[in-house]
């Protein structure tokens, strides 16, 4: 029988218990909470308060490669190192009193300065100098920009007071190799230039870090690490072809020189697809020594500078009244070497001569100025208008590179003179890219294909994003298409320019054109000197390329024929480089006279 005497003790001892129970209850529970249910919360707290650390994780700029996957930008590690002269001072204090056996520092800097290509007392003035602003300074810049040789080899140094860090930087392998079309990045790795900003969406990375908490020691707390992954840029793949590339590059570079010019450019579009397949210039620029270059040599000519284009748009004129007026290579005009017009205006050719009774074809032939003016009358000019501009002319590219120029097409009516200049190139200005792109539309049945530089955008995750590109536009129909093909190639085979290519087996049409050059300072044109074009298609019966070679100014030859060699060494490389076929049909050459 339980008396009450003996009740109240044993209630006082369960209530006790209770207590106690739930008090530790409450404090699982919290222990629950914050190891567990709460953990990520307090960790990212603590790393916000004192003894908190981080570290960048750098993600990888993309590739630049060529149509085959050669690489023609890419990334590599450079590393940062520095020195603890507070640790140096104490070391060598050891080794003096004989409880160290590491290396003096006397001995080790001097291995230090083998590996970065310093001097002994360099390096050794790098931590005097540090110490004598600060006594018990524990920094001291070694060197910046290090390759991962000389990483290794410090770090086989084992040095307890040395420590390096990794960065990306930017490396191009083949050096000048388009370098106008590639670009760029500064010490910082942003892009400055070319394609490397114009793409930079796609080969920017995303950079990651890693946070933690440290002892009051410097030693990372366990699991207080938390990472944000970086992301690496994506792969850029162009159209050209990188040892075509380089071929064109010395090929220009040598017929510059030679012609005295000041700058020279060859470029190749392939007609059916208007992919870029190579774009040489000189003289260029080795982004990997960009300072090496001028700052008008930084980028690309092709794309940013415009000019006359001269003769070469007696095809687009011709083209236009074969489609639009019911001409043909075989219709007739006269013209004499100087003719003044109902309007007034005059023209006249680079030739005296007298009245000739002109085809169409021996118009482009001759390259007379008075007889493709005559042909001009035949087609309106609003309708000449829109012609010039489905060609492209005026237009710029679908391309897109950073400060890319477009051509200056005038309403050809805007005075009595230019309605006739522009129909032989003159009063109006265009690029090489947009002539290009004209011709190509010629050797591709009429239809102008967007131009385009770049292949594709791999992304890090594996999508591969392609460029979005305008429609295509039927300028001329096939028919007339090839009518001016046909007056193309007798244009070189009287000319004698299509010879080599001929005894190579290889058909080849096309136009030159000697440009005059503006003169601001006079409001005219500069006297005696111009800018020569030689653009073609081959093979003329079934074109794969066109290929346009200019000169800037050339002293040796100021005609078009100074671009003739690299113009005939270009075409024939394209044809081997893309394994060409010869022609199997023989050419025939119209007539120039009626």
């Amino acid at each position: 029988m339980t008396t009450r005497a003996t009740r109240s003790p044993r209630r006082r001892t369960v209530v006790a218990l209770t207590v106690v129970l739930a008090v530790l209850a409450a404090f699982f529970v919290r222990l629950v909470d914050i190891q567990v249910v709460n953990a990520d919360d307090h960790v990212a707290d603590s790393l916000d308060k004192a003894l908190a650390g981080s570290q960048p994780l750098y993600g990888t700029r993309g590739s630049i490669v060529d149509e085959s996957g050669q690489t023609l930008a890419g990334s590599i590690l450079l590393y940062d190192c520095q020195l603890s002269p507070l640790l140096i001072t104490q070391i060598d204090a050891d080794i003096a009193n004989g409880t160290s056996e590491a290396e003096p520092w006397s001995q080790v800097s001097t291995e230090i300065a083998s590996i970065t290509g310093s001097t002994p007392e360099d390096v050794q003035a790098i931590v005097s100098t540090a110490l004598a602003e600060d006594a018990s300074s524990q920094y001291a810049k070694l060197g910046s920009g290090l390759s991962t040789e000389q990483f290794r080899a410090l770090a086989d140094l084992d040095a307890p007071y040395l420590a390096c860090f990794s960065h990306p930087a930017r490396t191009y392998p083949d050096g000048a190799v388009a370098g106008n079309l590639i670009g760029f990045v500064g010490s910082d790795g942003e892009p400055l230039e070319g394609i490397e900003s114009m793409e930079d969406s796609c080969l920017a990375a995303t950079d990651g870090s890693l946070s933690y908490q440290k002892g009051k020691d410097g030693v990372i707390i366990p699991g207080t690490e938390r990472e944000v992954p970086a992301v690496d840029g994506g792969t850029l793949q162009l159209t050209i072809n990188r040892d075509l590339n380089w071929y064109l590059q010395q090929l220009i570079a040598e017929q510059t020189q030679d012609m005295g010019a000041q700058s020279g450019s060859i470029l190749v579009v392939e007609t059916k697809t208007g992919k870029i397949r190579a774009a040489a210039e000189y003289p260029t620029v080795d982004p990997n020594n960009v300072d090496g270059a001028g700052p008008n040599d930084r980028s690309s000519r092709i794309f940013r500078a415009t000019f006359e284009p001269g003769s070469t748009f007696k095809t687009l004129t011709a083209a236009t009244v074969m489609d639009a007026a019911g001409q043909n290579p075989l219709s007739t005009v006269v013209a004499s070497g100087r003719e003044t017009f109902a309007n007034g205006a005059r023209v006249n050719d680079a030739f005296g001569h007298p009245a000739y009774t002109y085809t169409l074809a021996g118009v482009l032939m001759d390259s007379s100025n008075a007889g493709i003016s005559k042909f001009s009358e035949r087609a309106d000019v609003p309708t000449r208008q829109k012609y010039l501009e489905n060609f492209g002319i005026g237009a710029g590219t679908a391309v897109g590179f950073p400060g890319e120029a477009k051509g200056d097409l005038p309403p050809l009516d805007r005075d009595n003179q230019t309605i006739y200049n522009t129909a032989y190139g003159q009063g109006l200005t265009t690029t090489m890219a947009e002539l290009a792109g004209a011709y190509a539309a010629i050797g591709n049945d009429g239809l102008r294909m967007p131009l385009s530089l770049i292949e594709s955008c791999t992304k890090a995750d594996g999508t591969v994003v392609t460029p979005d590109l305008p429609d295509p536009v039927q300028v001329v129909s096939a028919d007339t298409a090839a009518k001016t093909r046909e007056i193309l190639e007798s244009v070189f085979l009287q000319s004698g320019v299509s010879k080599p290519l001929l005894d190579a087996g290889y058909r080849v049409g096309g136009k030159t054109g000697t440009g005059e050059k503006p003169d601001p300072a006079t409001g005219g044109y500069k006297n005696g000197v111009y800018y020569t074009t030689m653009i073609g298609l081959a093979p003329i019966e079934d074109p794969e390329f066109v290929v346009v070679a200019t000169l800037d100014e050339p002293l040796k030859v100021k005609s078009s024929a100074a671009n003739a060699t690299a113009f005939q060494k270009a075409v024939a490389q394209v044809l081997k480089t893309y394994r060409v076929l010869p022609s199997t049909t023989a050419p025939t050459l119209l007539p120039k006279f009626g």
